[in-house]
């Protein structure tokens, strides 16, 4: 299962989703979308849980507690933004044990390492250009990960839960990097 909780806006990336949404949810996939926003996205959403009612579910609401259970739910968790400043979804799925695919482009870029399956690192999946082919390229060889090397999905998972974004673990860093400016 693919979970989406997100504002339902053209910064969200939601228009790549739309091109390959056939590709997204296949026999072995569902997409759970949680959120509110723009009626066109909302509208998608619907639609699309009307014409895959065993594929896609469309919550148009936003509840902290159902996005708690799906993050809790949730395999992976998708955030094809187009911009995204910091992103604090991707922090919140990283803690349940949710592997997100992201965008790699401003915070979900600076927080969430790409897997690598040559080197054994990472701790999600990211596409590089706004491009749907390419995202659906990146579902598809995550899905291959977590269906064919359940191991390695499993590590993933556990990098991903041992990530500390804390101010207690950053605050180290800015002190060193303080230190290394003043010339200590």
């Amino acid at each position: 299962m693919i979970g989406l909780i997100s504002r339902l806006t053209d910064q969200k990336g939601l228009d790549l989703i739309n091109h390959v949404i056939e590709g997204i949810v296949d026999d072995f996939t569902q997409l759970v979308v949680i959120g509110t926003g723009d009626p066109q996205y909302e509208n998608m959403f619907r639609h699309y849980a009307w014409k895959y009612p065993d594929r896609v579910s469309a919550n148009i609401c936003y509840s902290d507690d159902l996005a708690h259970k799906l993050y809790a739910a949730a395999d992976a968790f998708l955030m094809p933004s187009r911009f995204e400043p910091c992103g604090l979804t991707q922090l919140i799925s990283f803690r349940y044990g949710t592997v997100p695919i992201v965008r790699e482009t401003g915070g979900l870029k600076d927080t969430v390492k790409p897997y690598n399956e040559y080197e054994n690192s990472g701790d999600g999946f990211s596409f590089s250009n706004y491009n749907a082919d390419e995202m659906l390229a990146v579902i598809n060889y995550s899905k291959h990960i977590f269906f064919d090397k359940k191991r390695e999905w499993n590590q993933i998972v556990d990098r991903g839960m041992a990530n500390d974004f804390s101010w207690n673990a950053s605050k180290f860093k800015y002190e060193g990097l303080y230190n290394y400016l003043i010339g200590e």
